[in-house]
């Protein structure tokens, strides 16, 4: 079986720096310094169905035809599921962000991953998506613009963290891949910012978590063990300091995607088992990162929680060593009798 070393949506953003290159040097991108300034002729956002754009030839995938399913390794929680209809289809969900209360539910979303990304780009529907739990049940998930009407970017990699945002980014007027923020004001994400240069080229910052004033992110930066690490930067103002190597956690292997817990008391990551992408666990003992536990495996990755320890993570569909599509699924922590 052909195994990948990289999320759909990271393998989406790298393929997208080239076209981005390409779309600079023929220039059919203006530079982002050519806003216009009539808040009137300013084109607006398309409105989207993704469903629209899903493929006929693909069907649905689940665990009952799941050729490698998620296997469970923990007595603490149930078995992984997929969540409902309104978060997961027949294209590929990925990348996904829960909010503390785990009612919203941040994640990308392509409809076909056969699709070249220069055609995603435009497609209206690849980017960031957002669901609101009413009761038990998701709603149908929401197309969320963190760019200017009538400009391109490919946005993705979601983490929040009050009204703070942090995201990657692929847009007019900056070179390859950056993370951006973006502010919740009223009752939408607003204020999108470059997250700067002391963090993208110095400090050389990949995906990232944000808990508290910590910023855990995966970097392939000179001093650490090989491939991915797992660092630490901390926010004073508008300072960063320098980056802290995670130790204990990281390996010669891949470490990325990391998630903290709000109380800063478990770390969870994606790392390699087996041939394919798993989810772990440290545990912090007195400020101390303990061994990493594996917690589920086979093509499961990029953790997030909600408050009630729920883990919800991307399972790829592979068959025959190809990726059909992808769906966020949920291992939902056992609830002990007291």
């Amino acid at each position: 079986m052909q195994q990948k070393s990289e999320s759909h949506v990271q393998r989406s953003f790298t393929a997208f720096v080239i076209l981005f290159m390409m779309f600079v040097l023929s220039g059919l991108i203006s530079s982002c310094d050519n806003k216009n300034d009539d808040d009137d002729d300013l084109p607006e956002h398309p409105q989207v169905n993704r469903l629209d754009k899903l493929p006929a030839d693909i069907d649905k995938r689940g665990p009952e035809t799941d050729q490698h399913p998620p296997v469970l390794h923990s007595l603490e929680y149930e078995k992984p599921i997929p969540l409902q209809s309104g978060i997961n289809t027949s294209g590929a969900e990925d990348s996904p962000f829960a909010l503390p209360d785990g009612n919203t539910m941040y994640f990308f979303f392509t409809p076909d991953v056969r699709i070249p990304v220069e055609q995603q780009l435009l497609d209206s529907v690849t980017g960031i998506w957002v669901s609101h739990k009413i009761g038990n049940t998701w709603g149908e998930a929401e197309r969320l613009w963190l760019q200017d009407p009538g400009k391109l970017a490919l946005d993705g990699a979601v983490a929040v963290q009050d009204n703070e945002m942090w995201f990657a980014s692929a847009r007019e007027g900056f070179d390859g891949v950056n993370m951006f923020t973006a502010q919740y004001i009223g009752d939408k994400w607003t204020n999108w910012t470059y997250a700067g240069d002391r963090l993208m080229k110095e400090i050389q910052i990949g995906e990232v978590h944000i808990c508290g004033n910590y910023l855990y992110f995966h970097s392939g930066r000179s001093g650490g063990f090989g491939s991915y690490d797992i660092w630490l930067t901390t926010r004073d103002g508008d300072n960063w300091s320098d980056p802290v190597n995670i130790e204990n956690v990281n390996s010669d292997a891949m470490e990325g995607w990391p998630y903290v817990s709000p109380d800063d008391q478990t770390l969870w990551f994606t790392r390699f088992y087996q041939g394919s992408p798993a989810i772990f666990r440290s545990v912090n003992n007195k400020g101390v990162w303990g061994e990493p536990e594996l917690i589920i495996s086979q093509f499961a990755g990029e953790p997030t929680l909600d408050d009630n320890g729920n883990i919800y993570f991307v399972h790829h569909y592979y068959e025959d060593g190809v990726m059909i599509e992808a769906d966020i699924y949920v291992a939902y922590k056992k609830i002990i009798p007291q």
